[in-house]
């Protein structure tokens, strides 16, 4: 587990827990179908509309991260090239390890308060 810094100016705000809350299982529900997919045809190209759709929710999730250091290594899905179904689970499986740092950095057990809980700008 992360220590976190008392640096309230590096917490997240309550909004950006919000949007985690909100993009987090979404990209969780993309990888496992996109898994599915690869472990049947890996080599598949996938549709311009799932690279339209599972792009729209990578954008939002770099433009949530954008100040994480890690966000330089985010690609989205190349439109014109077509992935394959296990390029998208590479791809999207990033993202989801980057979701998983930002709560592991700001989501533990506070002790005086005995429960796990969110520390952010608004709750120290």
């Amino acid at each position: 587990m992360a220590k976190w810094s008392k640096n309230t100016d590096k917490l997240p705000s309550e909004a950006d827990v919000d949007k985690f809350q909100r993009l987090s299982p979404l990209i969780n529900s993309i990888f496992v179908e996109m898994q599915e997919f690869s472990k049947k045809k890996p080599d598949e190209v996938i549709s311009k509309l799932k690279v339209k759709m599972i792009n729209r929710i990578l954008t939002q999730v770099k433009d949530f991260l954008a100040s994480d250091p890690n966000v330089e290594f985010l690609e989205l899905l190349d439109d014109e090239t077509l992935p394959t179904n296990s390029d998208t689970v590479l791809i999207v499986g990033q993202f989801r390890a980057i979701l998983h740092q930002f709560e592991s950095r700001f989501y533990h057990y506070d002790n005086k308060k005995h429960e796990l809980r969110w520390f952010t700008k608004e709750n120290p």
